[in-house]
């Protein structure tokens, strides 16, 4: 865990956060700044800072992160009609938390492209 990274924090029950689901690995909560009807993010429990630092060891993990994402998705009602999914990778990409999470999007119509 690195202790300064709000992430880990709420992933170990430090920062609360309205949790959707879980399992061994990852964490999937509700974004306090939603962009859309649905906007679930999902953190790996282990702290890996983005996809650029991400190692090859890691690689289960991140299709963790994405089959939970499914998950919700199906939870939450948006999987048939469609949702994204999104990893944003340092600041220029619009990584604001130094910890990898998807973005779960859903629930209206999504423009694309994005940005």
């Amino acid at each position: 865990m690195a202790h300064d990274c709000l992430f880990c924090r709420i992933a170990h029950r430090e920062v609360p956060a309205t949790i959707v689901a879980e399992n061994e690995r990852c964490l999937a909560f509700r974004d306090i700044d939603p962009r859309a009807p649905v906007h679930v993010l999902v953190i790996p429990k282990d702290h890996v800072e983005s996809l650029d630092t991400a190692r090859a060891q890691d690689a289960e993990l991140l299709g963790a992160l994405q089959l939970l994402a499914a998950e919700v998705a199906r939870s939450e009602g948006v999987a048939r009609s469609g949702y994204r999914t999104v990893v944003n990778t340092n600041a220029d990409a619009g990584q604001s938390v130094p910890h990898v999470h998807v973005h779960l999007l859903g629930g209206r119509p999504l423009a694309w492209p994005p940005g």
